[in-house]
């Protein structure tokens, strides 16, 4: 049998881990044992080397010296954890396949000369495929669309880095969707308008109809939904689960009406674990007592920092309930207050 069909062992964390041949005719077994090798010096785990070699069999064949050891190194040197490195790489892996000198290289120079080294890493953390297509064809058409519109720089880079993919969105569309946001009444000079472009693009616009009819049924308008999504458009893009959660402690346990939340949709994009069950648990006992008005200001509920809310809402009241901080804290019930 031709050595080059032969199974390929992977020794290491996992020994007897096999990459057949149907994955990659090999040219050199001994260059592919340089390449695992290579890998592991890198710390990537036997997991990771597997699927890694299963997306990318070809991976295998690499020169390990000339070509994948400067796309390591490169990539690398970016502000990020070589934990980071790694998972980004396994879930990307035909970063290793793209030239570094003709693609990952002018991709980075471009993206350096608008942000910082740790937002680049931001970038490659969280939306790597930006390396892989280029910046060229759809990146920077868009970005000069903006620029004509009369977005500033600081949300211009805002939105590179945690919308990269909007931005690699075809121009047309992006023209589309720019168009779109302005007609909404956004102002491009504000972050707001970032917002809005993420929330409209691609699957998100299937989830925001989602949340427009969901919210419907808990008794909003056809004006509730637009104003709510001018002040705070991430926060109608949450998942089906948190909406209808958030929408039942609000309405249903804290007695809220559905028109108030319409006022500060930002509840709506909170943490209901660390920030919005603490703070309307402490106020549920509060006014149980007596001791605040039923007309309390849902925005002054939520807008102090926790430091704030502590001081407004906790230590004030001590003296009087004991309890209150561990009821914030999740240790006591409201019921055994």
């Amino acid at each position: 049998m031709d050595s080059s069909s032969e199974p390929v062992t992977v020794s290491g964390e996992n020994e007897g881990a096999v990459l057949t041949s149907k994955w990659v005719e090999l040219q050199s077994p001994e260059r592919a044992d340089s390449v695992l090798e290579l890998l592991r010096n890198y710390g990537a785990s036997q997991t990771q080397i597997s699927k890694l070699i299963r997306s990318h069999p070809k991976l295998l064949s690499t020169d390990p010296e000339k070509t994948l050891l400067p796309k390591l190194e490169f990539f690398s040197s970016l502000e990020i954890s070589k934990v980071d490195l790694l998972k980004t790489l396994t879930f990307n892996p035909k970063l290793l396949a793209v030239s570094l000198r003709n693609r990952i290289l002018p991709t980075y120079n471009f993206l350096r000369s608008i942000l910082s080294e740790k937002n680049v890493g931001v970038i490659f953390k969280h939306n790597s495929w930006i390396f892989l297509e280029g910046h060229c064809k759809h990146v920077v058409p868009n970005i000069g669309l903006l620029r004509e519109s009369g977005m500033s720089q600081p949300c211009i880079s805002f939105l590179l880095t945690r919308g990269t993919r909007v931005l690699m969105v075809n121009p047309e569309k992006f023209g589309q969707l720019v168009s779109e946001v302005k007609e909404m009444g956004f102002n491009l000079e504000k972050s707001t308008s970032v917002n809005a472009l993420c929330a409209l693009c691609g699957k998100n616009k299937l989830v925001l109809n989602r949340s427009r009819e969901l919210l419907k049924t808990w008794g909003w308008s056809e004006d509730d939904f637009p104003s709510a999504f001018r002040k705070n458009p991430q926060c109608m893009v949450v998942s089906e689960k948190k909406l209808m959660q958030a929408m039942d402690l609000l309405v249903n346990k804290m007695g809220w009406s559905s028109g108030m939340i319409a006022k500060y949709p930002v509840a709506l994009g909170l943490s209901l674990e660390r920030r919005l069950i603490p703070r309307c648990s402490v106020v549920k006992v509060l006014l149980l007592k007596g001791f605040i008005n039923e007309n309390l200001n849902l925005g002054s509920l939520l807008k102090p920092t926790e430091k704030q809310f502590l001081e407004i809402f906790v230590n004030r009241y001590l003296g009087q309930v004991p309890e209150l901080l561990s009821v914030y804290q999740g240790k006591v019930d409201i019921q055994d207050v």
